[in-house]
């Protein structure tokens, strides 16, 4: 096993796209060759500027892990796009009974003649790299993103200023929609009462006329 990987690395070289002021990520594949577990540890050069996911890990046999390599985002991209930058994984059998949480720096002693390296070198990838930009127009960039933060903040801080009042003002709001819907219910009510008094007078305005006119014909029969 000395003279073979104990891991089979994809690809070779990380190419990372290079994007001013934005992150950039790529993936590598570790693919467990033996049949027995191992386990791993990725290191770089400048963990500064990388952030990797898992950095350590153990991978089956004939199983395969996925490692995220994030670059930072760069202020200022180099003009021969030269990178230098290099990642180590380095891989050791261990027992079955081993898991992440074991796993220990010990174990990658290279002393120990048990552990396996592989290097890969990073190739940065431009998009569409940027023209040039003058100092003159950077330096106005900055001073009119600066104004632009500073409205916004002015902005957010007048707006928690008038917050109360907004609440005030739509808490008086629904009070008199509150009022306004009573209103129309007490007024429907007195509607209601008054249509059913004036059905009761109708009726009692009958029967008198009627009583009346029965006395007044016993009247005129009496003549």
């Amino acid at each position: 096993m000395s003279s073979n990987t104990l891991l089979k690395v994809q690809p070779w070289e990380l190419k990372i796209p290079l994007k001013l002021g934005k992150q950039s990520s790529c993936c590598m594949q570790l693919t467990n060759k033996t049949d027995q577990n191992v386990a791993f540890k990725v290191k770089t050069t400048t963990p500064k500027k990388y952030f990797v996911s898992p950095k350590k890990g153990i991978v089956l046999p004939g199983s395969t892990c996925s490692v995220t390599v994030t670059m930072q985002a760069q202020k200022r991209i180099p003009s021969d796009y030269n990178c230098k930058d290099k990642f180590l994984i380095q891989s050791v059998v261990v027992n079955n009974d081993v898991s992440k949480e074991d796993i220990n720096p010990e174990m990658f002693d290279k002393e120990s003649g048990k552990v396996v390296e592989f290097k890969l070198r990073v190739v940065h990838v431009t998009v569409n790299p940027p023209s040039p930009v003058p100092e003159e127009e950077e330096e106005e960039d900055i001073s009119k993103s600066s104004v632009f933060l500073e409205e916004k903040a002015q902005c957010s801080s007048l707006f928690d200023d008038a917050l109360p009042m907004i609440l005030k003002l739509a808490e008086e709001n629904n009070c008199a929609v509150e009022k306004n819907l009573k209103l129309r219910r007490e007024l429907d009510l007195l509607i209601e009462e008054r249509a059913r008094h004036r059905k009761g007078f109708s009726f009692m305005l009958v029967v008198i006329i009627a009583i009346l006119s029965i006395l007044f014909g016993c009247f005129i029969k009496t003549r």
